[in-house]
């Protein structure tokens, strides 16, 4: 899961690609956030008491 953080021109270049029509950029994109919001969250949750219901 600690993969190596995606560039923020790289992001850019996916959004600006997918705007253009390019849906293969979107098909690219969503795993790179997906990945970057699940790593916050768990960042995030990590000083959540230990009995907390909430998972990343």
């Amino acid at each position: 899961m600690d993969a190596a953080p995606v560039s923020q021109q790289r992001v850019t270049e996916l959004l600006v690609r997918w705007s253009q029509g390019d849906d293969a950029a979107l098909a690219e994109l969503t795993p790179l956030v997906y990945e970057e919001l699940r790593r916050l969250a768990h960042r995030q949750m990590g000083g959540e008491r230990p009995d907390h219901t909430l998972q990343t």
